[in-house]
Parts: structure tokens; sequence; C-alpha cells
């Protein structure tokens, strides 16, 4: 059991953790500073004397994310977290969550493959995109952006609703992050320009409506001209997200190893995981048991 001292919060831990080592970093339930706990507290007052707070979906550990991602700045925080709201209903999300079907999933993983898979050293859901594998004529022919993007949306939803809470009863603490590794081996600047509207749309719905749910990100095989397509990319980050990234040449294999187990890291990225069917339409990890 870890000795490290830890300061004293004016929230308690929270519940069903198990880990005797956790120590849950600043603006997080168990941590939270007596000011940070009451912009907490006013901010769901305020979310319930409007008629706005869904009790179901507005836990402490999701208004702690808006917050974080806004800086405590309640206002800011607030009105962040409307405009999430009002995009949930112009989106659809809920009828999404119970409806969409998307048919196409395994012909799309052929021409670009995007797949959650098992998890880190820290408990945190692995996510993998190959954009280098991205042929958009045949991506389009089988599916549109907008299918793409209500796929992208009801993972997100399964992200905080079934991957996280499966990750944090296996690990005994919770897991609110992914660890993200994208691939950009074989990516010409012709293909990212043709899918940037998708890429900026996609990084806006993570960054705007889903804050505070990356960890680790890993951008690997970035080929010469990423350089480039960074500058493109880089505007639309917020800076806590661009320090959390690091950008990998072919020399990847010790940095991912260091982060991720080899078991379960798929074997194409110097792991020794090889799931029957392939690591991509396997879904294992803690959320699906029978994988």
């Amino acid at each position: 059991m870890s000795t490290a001292p830890q300061a004293a919060s004016a929230s308690p831990m929270p519940e069903g953790v198990t880990d005797p080592n956790y120590q849950p970093q600043p603006g997080r339930l168990g941590n939270l500073t007596v000011t940070q706990l009451h912009t907490l507290e006013k901010l769901k007052k305020e979310l319930q004397e409007e008629g706005i707070f869904d009790e179901k979906r507005m836990d402490d550990a999701m208004l702690l994310r808006f917050l974080r991602a806004r800086k405590f700045d309640l206002a800011k925080t607030k009105e962040m977290l409307l405009n999430a709201e009002k995009w949930r209903k112009e989106f659809g999300v809920d009828d999404i969550v119970k409806n969409f079907d998307f048919k196409e999933k395994v012909e799309v993983d052929k021409y670009y493959p995007q797949y959650y898979h098992k998890t880190d050293v820290d408990g945190r859901p692995v996510y993998i995109e190959r954009l280098g594998k991205l042929d958009i004529k045949a991506l389009y022919s089988i599916t549109t952006q907008e299918r793409q993007l209500q796929r992208l949306v009801l993972e997100y939803e399964k992200f905080l609703n079934e991957r996280l809470p499966a990750c944090s009863k296996a690990c005994g603490h919770p897991v609110e992050t992914s660890c993200t590794i994208l691939d950009l081996g074989g990516v010409g600047l012709a293909n990212f320009y043709r899918v940037k509207d998708y890429v900026m749309a996609a990084s806006s719905i993570g960054q705007d409506r889903y804050p505070e749910t990356m960890g680790k990100f890993y951008i690997i095989n970035a080929p010469w001209a990423f350089t480039t397509v960074w500058m493109v990319i880089k505007p639309w980050l917020d800076e806590v997200t661009v320090r959390k990234i690091e950008i990998l040449g072919g020399s990847y294999k010790d940095a991912l190893l260091k982060q991720i187990p080899a078991q379960s890291l798929p074997k194409e990225f110097g792991g020794s995981c090889e799931c029957q069917g392939g690591c991509s339409l396997s879904d294992a990890g803690p959320w699906n048991p029978t994988a």
C-alpha cells in the first residue's frame, strides 16, 4: 500500500474504490479544494433551479469533467454544458443510443479501422484509429460522413456508460479517460484533406461535448509531411489537449509497450495480441468479457 502523503480534500473519495494505492488527481472526487467543491455544488444547484439538471446523466464526475475543462469558472462551465445539452437534442443523441445501427461496421473496418481494444497500465480503454488505411472513395461508397459522426457519438456514449464503468470496476478505481493510438502510417496529404471536415467535426464533438475524456494520445508512424497536417489540426485543439499528445515516428514500439501491456496491444503495433477474427472487430476488454 502506498505511503505517499495526500493533501486533504474537501470531498470524500468516490464510491467503489478498492485499490488501496488510488490517489485521485486534482479536480476529481476525493481531491477537491473547498472552492472547487463549492463551485460544483453551485453549478448543480443552478441547473436544478433552472430545470436543466438530469439526475441520471449529470453525476458529480460528469459535472467535474466540464468544470475542469473550463478551469472551474462557473459561468464558462455552465455555458459549455448548456451548449452541449442543446447539441444533444439537435443531434438526436438519445435516439442514436436507442436506435442507431451501424450495419456497415465490418465493411468500414476495411477502409478506416476505428476501435476500442483492451486497456493500458492505468486501466484506460485503448482506442485505435488507423487513418493510414483510409480509402476515402471506398469508405463513402458504403457509408456517409453523417453516419460516421453518429457512430462516433454512439461510441462516446458507450465509452461513458459501459466501457469506463467496466474498466473502473476491473481496476478498483475510477477510470475517466482513454488511451488513444492514431496510426498515420501511409497517410498522404491528399487523403487527409479529403477527410479533414470529418476530422474537424469529430474533434469538436470530443472537445466540446465530451470534455476531459482524453488521457494519453499517441500519434505513430507520423510521416515527414505531418508537420503540415499538424499545423492544420493544432488550432482546433485546446492547449490541455495538445499537451497530452505525443508525436512519434516509426520508432514507437517501446513508448507504446511502456503504457500498454504486450497482451493488450495488437501485434501490428508491437504487442502480442492476435484476437480471433482480428483485434479491430473483437471489442475485447472488461466491458465485453465474452470477447
